[in-house]
Formats: C-alpha cells, structure tokens, sequence
C-alpha cells in the first residue's frame, strides 16, 4: 500500500466515500467527473489494494442500549511479545471492547469500551478486565460527551498526484478493454 500512487480521481472516490459509504457508484462517478464503468473499476482497485478495508453502517449507540462509553488504560505485568499477543486475543473476544490500541509509554493498551450503564461496565471491568491474566493496572476513564468523531483519515487536494487520465483517456481505455472482450 506503501508507495502506492493516487490521482486526484482516486482521492476524490476515496474522500467521497469515506464520507457516505452507501453513495451509488452512478452517483459517485458523477461526483468525481467520470463515467460508471471506469469509476467501478477504481473503487475495486482501491479496494483490492486494501485502502478501502469495508463499508459500515455509524448506530446510535444510546438509542440502542448502549449508553456508557469508557477509555481504560491497561498496563500489563509483562510487556514480552507473547504476553502482548495474549491479551490482544482475549481482548478481541470482548464484544464490549470496541477498539484497542497498543500504544507506547506508561500505558500499554487503550480501550474503547461501550455498555449500557456504569454499573455494567463496572461488572465487566471486574469480572473481565481486572481478572486477566497479566493486567497489573487499570485506569477508566468515563465518556461525558463527543465532541468530534470523524472516521477515516484527513484527504485534501494538496496530496494528490495528477489524474493518471482524462475522461478522453478512460473512455479510449474502457472501449479498449470492451473490444478485446468481444473477442476483436
């Protein structure tokens, strides 16, 4: 992925879908000044390459039970690869766990945890989190309110590489790639 050369189209499709994962490729190929066909073959290109991991639904967590989210700080006894390895298991069989970053500094995990009140949390936190084996500190810290949850990363014009082709160039390619698939 590394190293990988985007044009300005590709940073528009990404940027657009970035913000609205449900946007119609007709819709997105309009947005970003090409025709269907070509515009499909580099969402799937972005895909395949792994720069677009998948597309997901944003829930109202509250509005679904869930209303308590917590960071917790985890510093573990032992920070060896294998002891790192067997928290990071455990922890991804925690469907309350949303996220977890190993970070570097005093703490050696961050957890983005979400239940439906404190006291829940407070269950999960002894019964789960305190009670693993190689968790040594646990530091929670309760959500009050968000201020700003954008998903993805920033994507600004000033990064973009020219466009690798015109709409003239794409449509020569796609009637190209048309007539060898007829066989001609």
């Amino acid at each position: 992925m590394r190293g990988l050369r985007l044009d300005r189209i590709d940073r528009q499709i990404l940027q657009l879908l970035q913000a609205d994962g449900r946007m119609t490729n007709i819709e997105l190929a309009r947005r970003v000044g090409i025709s269907a066909p070509p515009c499909l073959r580099r969402v799937r290109a972005l895909e395949q390459a792994g720069l677009i991991r998948g597309y997901h639904a944003e829930l109202a967590s509250e509005a679904l039970g869930f209303a308590v989210t917590v960071f917790a700080q985890i510093g573990l006894a032992s920070q060896a690869e294998t002891d790192l390895r067997a928290f990071e298991n455990l922890v991804s069989g925690w469907p309350e766990v949303r996220e977890a970053h190993m970070l570097a500094g005093e703490t050696d995990f961050l957890l983005k945890i979400v239940a439906p009140d404190w006291d829940n949390y407070q269950r999960f936190l002894s019964s789960k989190l305190t009670a693993a084996p190689n968790v040594n500190q646990v530091k929670s810290a309760l959500v009050l309110r968000v201020s700003k949850a954008v998903p993805g990363v920033p994507l600004s014009e000033a990064q973009t590489e020219p466009a690798a082709a015109d709409e003239e160039e794409l449509a020569a390619e796609l009637a190209a790639a048309e007539f060898a698939g007829d066989g001609g």
